[in-house]
């Protein structure tokens, strides 16, 4: 999966299907509805993460609600928790979820910094293999919880063998 960023550059994630099947394959289904394409970077927290992915209320030319950006998936199902062993380290994308384990969507987060109490809590669906250093340039929260006023976007995502 290619990310266009909105501060610049792109950002290569390598799918891990063989962890989390359902999850892949829901974000290859929203990547190729083009769901994804123009999504804020709602919530990021400096020494933790950057989360994205609210294709309901985070669509910053769409229907974009700040205040709602978060609370939001896409209109299909909410999938069952698909743990892993692998470790949230540095480039690690995880889903988003609400308390329940079985309620991640379409929101996802790609790691700034190892965060071991993540471990085996959250679905692990890739790591980042190119660009992340333009990840550490996406603009942080300054709000609650990491909310992000006049956030960074995707501007285009792609999945690398599309033509």
């Amino acid at each position: 999966m290619i990310i266009e960023l909105s501060s610049g550059g792109e950002v290569t994630i390598a799918l891990r299907p063989d962890l989390a099947p359902k999850h892949v394959e829901q974000i290859k289904t929203l990547v190729r509805d083009g769901a994804y394409d123009n999504v804020a970077f709602h919530r990021v927290i400096e020494g933790f993460m950057a989360q994205t992915g609210d294709v309901q209320f985070g669509d910053m030319e769409d229907g974009f609600e700040p205040s709602r950006a978060g609370m939001g998936g896409s209109s299909l199902p909410d999938l069952p928790a698909e743990f892993s062993d692998v470790k949230f380290e540095r480039g690690v994308v995880g889903m988003a979820r609400a308390q329940n384990p079985n309620s991640a969507n379409s929101q996802f987060f790609i790691m700034f910094t190892s965060y071991p109490s993540l471990n085996g809590q959250y679905t692990v669906v890739g790591e980042v293999e190119q660009g992340m250093e333009n990840v550490d340039k996406i603009k942080r929260g300054d709000g609650p919880n990491g909310s992000v006023s006049n956030p960074d976007r995707m501007v285009r995502v792609r999945i690398a063998g599309d033509k």
